[in-house]
């Protein structure tokens, strides 16, 4: 279909329906959409909705859009604000529905990552059903138990007995035939493969706890017919249910960091022609070297460089920078950052899988699959502590049986419930995932889950100094000026002249400064020594001839400085001398005072001067610097720090760091182009911000005393546990609520990693 020219209103976040007519592209529509299953020739498609504000909204959507020829259904839901449309592209076209919604009052934006999110959400709500009809039966069954646990021996006839009986086994039935499933699928599938799992002995506990009490309820009179345990199979299904949705919920909570990016990119973009109109075309039909326009309230679509225009850029999401970043004429825009203010001209540079937003979701995507030292261990010890468990409770049941069969049975259901090892396989990557979520929402990506628990041991810190500790731009330090001229009139005059140079110590002058009621003419640079040119005020003043340059164009005089000086002068010499220095980070003196004041060791290596580096460590307040530090060097350093017990993590942009970054216990990468360039890092840091250091060791210590706590409770639980099962002090309704109940406050403890931190760690935490 070809394009058509458009034009957009000023304040469009989304697609009006006067250009809709690009998502009826197969390919566009396509993206955020897949084939209906049985069903040849439809499609479901998913739009997110801006808008919504209260449940009548819902019904309001679902009828302008349900109406349309060809939709065969609309669902919306009201917490997500997404739509899910069946359609057939026969009979209609994605562009009636953005008409519909712009006529009822509401925007749309395709939401290709709903079909990503379709299998979970699909099984979360599985959960969910599964988890209240256990509930609910559990509920009913504990009531229909309650008169056998508290009658007296003759109080109940044996018909009420049997009828209270024959009533929880029909409740039980639905949880083993309903609820049950997710353990009997994975045991099942376990075994298939000649595997023990951890819901092998799940499985078999609830089996044999249903399979003996229905005996017993058939034949009251028979060896079984003593005890039933229809309470203890509800209460353990419904425990270990809400442990595994609460599970579920804090991995729902790190994957909605992946799902917020994956819906930044927009479906569409003004592309400029060769007669230099514009016409809107599909976001994958962009490439390398095209102009795009981005209107205020878009997403842009590729990474590139605006060419005309002034606005303001929202990063948060992407690099963690909570203020919009003023972006104008040859600043760098990233994809899925959002354009604010004022509609930008901008050149792609990167595309697709170039882009640095899409290095950002493949990072995440790996880290999120990743699994930890302790957590892996934690699988390889689970095989044969379940084999264990198997032979514990055959032992038991063989042990107990001339007591009678029943009570052996009870025993052997017992052990299997008891010593079902979740607690101990969730005490780990539980902890990891809240804490590397809590860090993804501060722009902090980890790319492997097992440097959290290396960043726990940490006690020295290196950092780099060209591009991590400091910016790409020199600054004003000091300014000194002949009698009768004042600071900020010499920086005034100086930034005249400098306007009109590309030299870092131009450019430093210039900003110092900003615009000014001076104007330079016939600017000329010598080379090697400076500029020379007229400056006048703007309002007709006086005009005076200037220099701006190196102590020998000016007659300067010798000041012997160790930083970098630029001088001004006037027909009568020298005027004023301006010191300059590389701009430290505005956060670099906070976070080093933090790291210091938690018992980090705090280093600086750099390949520049001795003297500049130690300078710059003194304004930073770090004690110990090198300078004239080789790639080779800094690898030395961090290796010599390691031989003497220390654990560094070391701290860099990452463009000439690679060994020294592989080499350190944890690394840190930081700067806008981590995501393509540290392939060695372990955390990716992507605003830059050197608070994230400080931030990321504390929380690493955190998760460790979690991880910590979780293990040992696990241990204690079952050291105590196992035991009681044995000997018969622990029926199978309080093993299963102490197997479910511990595995609820593994997660629940890891939970509170999501939330900051309250107060300082001393570095032994």
């Amino acid at each position: 279909m070809p394009s058509v020219p458009l034009a957009l209103p000023i304040d469009a976040a989304v697609p009006p329906p006067d250009w809709a007519p690009v998502l009826d592209e197969p390919g566009a529509w396509q993206e955020f959409s897949r084939p209906l299953a049985g069903r040849d020739g439809w499609w479901e498609s998913y739009i997110a909705i801006e808008g919504m504000y209260c449940a009548a909204c819902t019904l309001t959507i679902e009828q302008a859009i349900g109406q349309l020829a060809g939709v065969e259904s609309v669902q919306v839901n009201g917490s997500t604000a997404t739509a899910r449309v069946v359609w057939t592209p026969q009979r209609s076209q994605p562009s009636d529905w953005w008409r519909a919604l712009e006529k009822a009052g509401y925007r749309g934006l395709p939401a290709g990552d709903e079909l990503q999110a379709q299998p979970r959400q699909r099984e979360r709500r599985k959960l969910l059903w599964r988890w209240l009809v256990a509930g609910f039966c559990m509920m009913q069954v504990m009531m229909y138990a309650v008169p056998a646990y508290i009658a007296e021996p003759g109080e109940m006839t044996p018909d009420i007995a049997s009828l209270l009986r024959w009533a929880s086994w029909m409740l039980t039935v639905p949880v083993l035939l309903f609820s049950c499933q997710p353990f009997f699928a994975s045991a099942w599938r376990d075994l298939r493969h000649r595997r023990i799992g951890m819901d092998v002995p799940v499985t078999l506990g609830i089996l044999i706890a249903f399979g003996a009490s229905s005996i017993a309820t058939i034949d009251p009179a028979g060896p079984l017919g003593a005890e039933v345990w229809y309470d203890s199979v509800t209460m353990f299904v419904f425990f270990l249910l809400s442990g595994r949705l609460l599970e579920q919920r804090l991995r729902d909570r790190t994957a909605g960091s992946l799902e917020a990016l994956m819906r930044r990119l927009p479906a569409s973009v003004e592309r400029r022609r060769a007669d230099g109109a514009f016409e809107r075309v599909a976001v994958r039909r962009l490439r390398a070297g095209d102009v795009v326009r981005v209107l205020p309230g878009e997403a842009f679509p590729a990474d590139g460089t605006v060419l005309e225009g002034d606005s303001r850029a929202d990063e948060a999401l992407l690099t963690g920078e909570s203020r919009p970043l003023p972006r104008g004429a040859g600043d760098a825009v990233i994809a899925g950052s959002h354009n604010l203010a004022a509609a930008l001209l901008v050149r792609v540079e990167k595309v697709g899988e170039d882009t640095r937003y899409a290095a950002i979701v493949a990072l995440m995507e790996r880290a999120s699959v990743d699994k930890p030292r302790l957590a892996r261990l934690a699988d390889r010890v689970a095989g044969p502590f379940l084999l264990a468990v198997l032979a514990a409770a055959v032992a038991a049941a063989a042990a107990w049986w001339p007591s009678g069969p029943g009570h052996a049975l009870g025993i052997a259901v017992a052990v299997l419930i008891v010593t079902c090892p979740c607690a101990l396989s969730l005490a780990t990557p539980a902890a990891t995932l809240a804490a590397a979520g809590a860090l993804a929402r501060r722009g902090i990506l980890v790319r492997r889950l097992e440097a959290l628990e290396s960043a726990a041991s940490v006690d020295t810190v290196v950092f780099d100094k060209t591009g991590t500790l400091t910016r790409d731009r020199m600054s004003v330090m000091d300014v000194r000026t002949r009698a009768g001229l004042l600071p900020h009139e010499a920086l005034e005059l100086a930034s005249a002249l400098a306007g009109h140079s590309l030299h870092p110590a131009s450019r430093a002058l210039a900003a110092a400064s900003g615009p000014g009621r001076w104007q330079a003419s016939g600017v000329r640079e010598i080379a090697g020594q400076g500029l020379e040119g007229t400056v006048a005020a703007g309002d007709g003043g006086p005009r005076q001839r200037l220099r701006l340059g190196s102590a020998a164009l000016c007659s300067a005089p010798d000041s012997r400085s160790a930083v970098a000086e630029a001088h001004l002068a006037d027909e009568h010499g020298w005027l004023a001398t301006f010191s300059l220095d590389e701009s430290l980070r505005e956060d670099a003196a906070p976070a080093v005072e933090r790291l210091q004041q938690r018992g980090f060791g705090v280093q600086l290596l750099s390949g520049d001067r001795t003297r500049a580096v130690r300078r710059l460590a003194w304004r930073a307040g770090i004690e110990w610097s090198w300078g004239r530090q080789s790639p080779e060097d800094k690898l030395d350093h961090v290796r010599g720090q390691q031989d003497r017990g220390r654990r560094v993590a070391m701290v860099g942009d990452g463009l000439n760091d690679g060994p020294v970054l592989a080499r350190a216990d944890v690394s840190f990468a930081m700067g806008q182009g981590v995501p393509l360039a540290q392939s060695r890092s372990d955390f990716v840091v992507l605003g830059g911000q050197l608070e994230a250091i400080p931030a990321v060791l504390a929380l690493a210590r955190r998760t460790r005393r979690i991880v910590r706590q979780n293990l040992a409770w696990a241990a204690g639980y079952n050291a105590v546990c196992v035991p009681l099962a044995l000997v018969g002090w622990m029926p199978p309704w309080l093993a299963g609520l102490g197997m479910a109940a511990s595995s609820l406050l593994v997660v629940a403890n890891a939970a509170r990693l999501s939330r900051p931190e309250r107060a300082p760690l001393s570095p032994g935490a």
